[in-house]
């Protein structure tokens, strides 16, 4: 409300300083506005002022895209020029551009590249990004791909830098000269999170057959949703409140006695016997819709754990 309040070029402004994620939070958000009272939009801003005279900054970091919310909130021709402002705006690197873009645009951007410099693209975008670029490529590609991005370690800084050179001849945008650490066995499985489940299994048996000891390592990796009975109860009351009861419960129907009975803890009384009686009263679902349902629940928990609200597994990290 705030945003579109100020209008088209300020809001411009303000969202070239946030990442993809807050920009696609924010974008969902407009998209469920309709028909705001006069008095709501002066509240909030009323609300934000006061917020505003005690801060000293705006904290500024990069996570994931979103062109097709904001198409949605504000129609086509409004987001493309707000969208084109936080792209094409002097903090975004021709490699950082790529992480606002649809996944199809990106796979065909990168299809005739050296395979090579396909995995430290995929590297260095975000997991869900990546697994969604890997979905339109063909099952050979992709087992290429997520091997040559459990071997990788470090790229050195010149080839990063001329990475970056090479899609800014593309995008408008600064240099950049910073070094990153991409890819490994654990990047290759968080990637393998976001990946739908019969391309999940056919790229896991791919890497099987050519190295048995690297698919049990990303497979260990792997948080799945039978880990969910790992995390503790507070992060298990965050993630429902984020997720509706029927996806809820078909998800539930692939689950063991254990983790329903976890999810069962974590809800009131009258929630969780009203939950048993959906369980008990659905029919048979496939296998498909149980995994999608389940992967939107893990999208859920791992973008709480992102925004540091949860923990992923048991939290029993020792701390130093």
């Amino acid at each position: 409300m705030l945003l579109i309040s100020l209008g088209e070029a300020d809001a411009a402004e303000i969202l070239r300083h946030l990442g993809p994620k807050e920009v696609q939070r924010i974008g969902e958000a407009m998209a469920r506005l309709d028909n705001v009272p006069q008095s709501k939009v002066e509240s909030v801003v009323s609300d934000f002022l006061t917020t505003v005279s005690d801060q000293t900054g705006i904290g500024i970091h990069n996570d994931r895209y979103i062109r097709g919310m904001l198409n949605q909130a504000l129609g086509e021709e409004k987001a493309k020029t707000l969208i084109d402002r936080i792209l094409f705006s002097t903090n975004t690197s021709g490699l950082d551009t790529l992480r606002w873009m649809d996944p199809k645009q990106i796979a065909e951007l990168i299809r005739h590249e050296h395979p090579q410099i396909q995995s430290v693209i995929l590297s260095y975008l975000d997991t869900d990004l990546a697994a969604g670029v890997l979905a339109f490529f063909d099952e050979t590609v992709r087992l290429d791909l997520l091997m040559r991005i459990s071997a990788m370690e470090e790229v050195q800084p010149q080839a990063l830098q001329e990475l970056n050179d090479m899609f800014e001849k593309q995008f408008t945008g600064a240099r950049t000269s910073h070094t990153a650490k991409l890819g490994g066995v654990k990047h290759a499985a968080d990637i393998m999170n976001f990946v739908d489940g019969a391309i999940e299994t056919q790229i896991l048996e791919g890497i099987r057959e050519v190295d048995e000891g690297l698919a049990t390592q990303i497979q260990d990796l792997m948080f799945v949703f039978a880990d969910l009975v790992e995390v503790e109860d507070t992060g298990i009351q965050a993630i429902l409140r984020e997720i509706q009861t029927d996806t809820l419960v078909v998800a539930l129907k692939g689950a063991d006695t254990e983790l329903q009975d976890k999810i069962f803890k974590n809800m009131s009384k009258r929630a969780a016997d009203l939950l048993r009686d959906d369980l008990e009263a659905k029919g048979p679902v496939r296998i498909s819709e149980v995994e999608e349902a389940q992967k939107e629940i893990l999208n859920t928990a791992r973008r709480l754990a992102d925004d540091g609200e949860i923990v992923l597994g048991s939290g029993g990290d020792e701390m130093i």
